[in-house]
């Protein structure tokens, strides 16, 4: 069974906050960073409510509810690690994630490497089964003021498992 799974995210940027992104650290020209329960990593946040997608397990704020301690300031990576044990207890693997990054600034061309090694790694993928891009949104919007950063991710996971959500 092919599931497919989609997430977005979006967070303000503010002073006194590193930027994470992709589980890097990433130097913003203005010293901006992501506003957040969490370090605010807006692109693991979309990979997390993908695959919670496709696995039919509701979205990150119903497994990691802003109230719960657990959750102020961890790492978005640690979440999403947390997500890909219970994914494949039950059976689900991954054919590919495909991301998107919008933010005005910074440039991230350069940070994009590193942000898909991360993953990769952490979501035991193969370089050429997640796919990072960025764009700005042509200073419109939030995004496009430099007011935030979004991201956008999609899924697809296999599961021919007979104990496989149905």
């Amino acid at each position: 069974m092919l599931r497919i799974g989609q997430g977005y995210d979006l967070h303000p940027l503010v002073k006194g906050r590193p930027l994470i992104l992709g589980g890097i650290q990433i130097t913003h020209p203005q010293k901006l960073g992501l506003a957040g329960v969490t370090d605010g990593d807006c692109l693991t946040h979309a990979i997390i409510d993908a695959l919670l997608g496709a696995t039919g397990l509701g979205d990150i704020g119903q497994m990691f509810p802003a109230s719960d301690p657990t959750v102020k300031n961890a790492a978005s990576t640690k979440l999403l690690t947390i997500v890909l044990q219970k994914a494949w207890s039950l059976g689900f693997t991954i054919h590919n994630i495909d991301c998107t990054i919008l933010a005005e600034q910074p440039k991230l061309a350069d940070s994009i490497p590193q942000m898909r090694q991360v993953l990769c790694e952490i979501c035991q993928l193969e370089e050429n089964q997640l796919s990072i891009k960025a764009t700005t949104m042509e200073q419109l919007g939030p995004v496009g003021r430099n007011e935030a950063i979004a991201a956008l991710a999609v899924t697809l996971l296999e599961n021919n498992s007979k104990e496989a959500i149905r």
